[in-house]
């Protein structure tokens, strides 16, 4: 396998595209980018064909930033539409054993009329594969993922994926529901941000009722909502109103204040969240004054993206954070991802494990 299949979306091929680019670089791995403007992926394929699959191991999935989902693969093209489950069987002949499959699309409207099809091919492909020893028969986690990523009718990118280096999610998209009670949509993209960054055996340790949480740029109360659901106590920061539901929980606290120059009492946060509209690097300077005086443990902030070179709008501010906390000896971990219910805008997510206590004392 030459092709690294990696979903992303529609709209932003080209940022895809300049991120795999990137790291193949780093890893010395030689290729090219196919890319075309609102497919929902984007295909990096290798000068040789075991590149895909070493590609897959040894970068971190969790540090692309554009990236749902990504696979090692093969494009089929032309299948029997009568006979496509034998097609896929030939392909992954050289497979090892999938512990789950996953009959995908692209994220987009085209995509979206073969959900459908997707569905009822699954299962006779799953049984098939199962005979052929290529998939077991219950899900296996510990397994590899065999994916395929129809594009048509007829036309799939097969290939699998490691389950300890992709994304857990079906098409890279973790499914939530809109509360009806939220203040606005944005309520998602911390909802996403805590299900994407949090793994779930760490949720009842860093997630707890009680925590005490300061929102920047809070009104009208979209990201409070995700914090008080979860049984936090919120310091709500912003010169516009807040929700009155929000207010009358008892959990929310509102300061009519510039989120750029609040200050907390006390360094007691368990969490900072900010989605304030401003330019991605003065947001990014404001997260780093946060986390160098040791005023929050974990950070969830927005950096909303110009219309052009947003990748390296991206990684301008990401090489900021790495360069700024190296040098003051921080010790954190971060992780960045374009999520689903972002637009233009990427989350990132910094836990902070230790702060000296000479930058702050």
């Amino acid at each position: 396998m030459s092709s690294v299949v990696i979903y992303c979306r529609s709209g932003f091929e080209n940022d895809a595209a300049a991120e795999i680019n990137h790291h193949a670089a780093l890893q010395g791995v030689g290729g090219y980018v196919k890319a075309k403007p609102n497919t929902g992926f984007v295909t990096f394929e290798c000068f040789s064909p075991n590149d895909a699959q070493e590609l897959i191991k040894k970068v971190d999935f969790k540090s692309l930033v554009f990236a749902r989902q990504w696979f090692a693969g093969v494009l089929l093209s032309n299948m029997p539409i009568e006979d496509r489950v034998s097609e896929v069987k030939a392909a992954v002949s050289d497979f090892p054993l999938c512990g789950d499959l996953r009959v995908e699309t692209p994220d987009t409207n085209e995509g979206k009329e073969l959900s459908k099809f997707c569905k009822k091919f699954s299962t006779p492909l799953a049984k098939s594969l199962e005979k052929f020893n290529k998939l077991t028969r219950e899900h296996k986690p510990s397994k590899p993922v065999l994916h395929v990523l129809f594009l048509a009718n007829d036309t799939a990118y097969v290939g699998y994926s490691f389950s300890n280096n992709n994304s857990p999610f079906f098409m890279g998209i973790p499914r939530l529901k809109m509360p009806g009670d939220a203040p606005s949509r944005s309520t998602l993209k911390l909802d996403e941000a805590f299900n994407v960054f949090v793994p779930k055996d760490e949720v009842e340790k860093r997630v707890q009722p009680g925590m005490r949480a300061v929102d920047l740029g809070a009104c009208p109360g979209g990201w409070t909502y995700q914090l008080v659901r979860r049984g936090m106590f919120v310091s709500a920061i912003d010169n516009g109103p807040m929700n009155e539901a929000l207010m009358e929980s008892g959990q929310v606290k509102h300061f009519t204040e510039d989120g750029f120059k609040y200050l907390p009492e006390k360094r007691n946060i368990n969490w900072l969240v900010c989605d304030m509209v401003e330019k991605p690097l003065k947001v990014t300077n404001l997260m780093l004054d946060w986390i160098v005086n040791a005023f929050a443990k974990e950070l969830i902030f927005n950096l909303k993206l110009p219309m052009k070179k947003r990748f390296d709008s991206v990684y301008e501010c990401l090489t900021l954070i790495h360069e700024e906390l190296a040098k003051y000896e921080v010790d954190y971990q971060l992780q960045a991802k374009h999520l689903y219910h972002d637009r233009e805008e990427v989350t990132v997510h910094i836990k902070v494990n230790r702060v000296p206590e000479k930058l702050y004392s």
